[in-house]
């Protein structure tokens, strides 16, 4: 059965690919996250609290994203010229690739944690990863870990992203999301095919404090942009579907259907493996990509897919972000990974958002 954010949804079917059909519309309306540096100041202090305290008790997020089977879904969007021609867009190492190999797998800097508080409003997080842009400013992750699909809002509140973050620490800064971006049919449908989002994000903050009396005083420091920090992953869109392996990163957490605790949830975890065809007819999702993966669905939303990953360099290529996990054999273990299937309508959304330049906050 296939969980979309920890709740069972539905059977996972497998069959022939078939890339959507191109829209000329593909991105609606950004949505605001934050839109003035004040609130955005509000955003980090809001984090960066009593010690970071808010980061340290946020959960995994376990949205239930629940669709009616009854329902046949139909785009309303008119087609256009959304290229259909494989392509990527170039990491921040590019000039720098290197065919170095070693034994062991150097885990990206790139990927990190996103932070928000959820429907309950409680503090929880996902998965996201640095890309590269020209404002060095985007991060890539669920589109659910960005809108509010539970209550049927906009944007789910306070979001952040923390590279690197571990146990109330921040290596790299705090960066408060400004503008999101999702394909037209996420947005409207909530289709599942589509269930991705590219988030710009302010230049980062790192808190210092300061001993007023019998109080401590929170002061945020400009921490520079996020790309200039950890570096940017590149995008692939419209790949052969199988041809190439993928690593996922994530930080999966929660059980397996039989109890079993596999991941904590702390530490950034991978997986590796040949993208196959999968489907998710409950969720409108018919064209997803699928990998054999172990991880648990809480805390593993959001994973970055990266094609032609460089051990080296700790760079590749954004080729899917995962959006639920799956048990295709009813053991009671997760064993499959599923994501949409990046193509030139992807390829739009993204450059929406990182043609948008985000600033500073202090």
């Amino acid at each position: 059965m296939i969980a979309l954010g920890g709740a069972v949804a539905g059977m996972l079917a497998y069959a022939a690919f078939a890339a959507p059909a191109a829209t000329a519309k593909s991105v609606p309306a950004p949505k605001t996250l934050a839109q003035t540096n004040f609130a955005a100041k509000q955003v980090a202090a809001f984090w960066f609290a009593e010690r970071a305290a808010n980061l340290q008790k946020a959960t995994p997020y376990a949205v239930e994203t629940t669709v009616s089977t009854k329902v046949k879904h139909k785009s309303t969007v008119p087609t256009g010229a959304a290229t259909t021609k494989p392509g990527l867009v170039g990491s921040s190492g590019d000039q720098k690739q290197s065919s170095a190999t070693a034994k062991n797998v150097n885990l990206p800097r790139t990927v990190g944690k996103v932070f928000f508080i959820g429907a309950d409003g409680k503090p929880h997080w996902c998965t996201g990863t640095a890309l590269q842009g020209r404002y060095k400013n985007i991060v890539a992750t669920a589109g659910h870990c960005v809108f509010d699909v539970k209550r049927n809002r906009a944007t789910l509140d306070r979001w952040v992203f923390v590279p690197g973050y571990y146990k109330g620490k921040t290596p790299w800064g705090i960066y408060v999301g400004k503008t999101a971006y999702t394909h037209y049919d996420f947005s409207v449908y909530e289709d599942g095919d589509r269930n991705y989002a590219f988030v710009t994000v302010y230049n980062g903050v790192q808190a210092e404090w300061e001993k007023q009396g019998r109080s401590w005083k929170l002061t945020l420091k400009d921490a520079g942009r996020l790309g200039d920090n950890v570096g940017g992953q590149g995008l692939a869109y419209n790949q052969k579907l199988g041809a190439q392996p993928v690593f996922v990163f994530g930080y999966p957490s929660g059980s397996h259907p039989d109890g079993n605790f596999a991941f904590t949830g702390q530490t950034l975890k991978w997986s590796y493996g040949k993208p196959f065809a999968a489907q998710a007819p409950a969720q409108k999702a018919e064209n997803l990509q699928g990998i054999k993966s172990a991880f648990t669905g809480e805390g593993a939303l959001g994973s970055a897919w990266l094609l032609k990953y460089s051990n080296a360099t700790r760079l590749g290529y954004l080729n899917g972000v995962t959006i639920g996990v799956a048990d295709t054999d009813g053991n009671g273990r997760y064993d499959t990974s599923v994501s949409p299937y990046f193509d030139g309508e992807t390829l739009q959304v993204y450059q929406a958002a990182e043609k948008n330049w985000s600033g500073k906050i202090v």
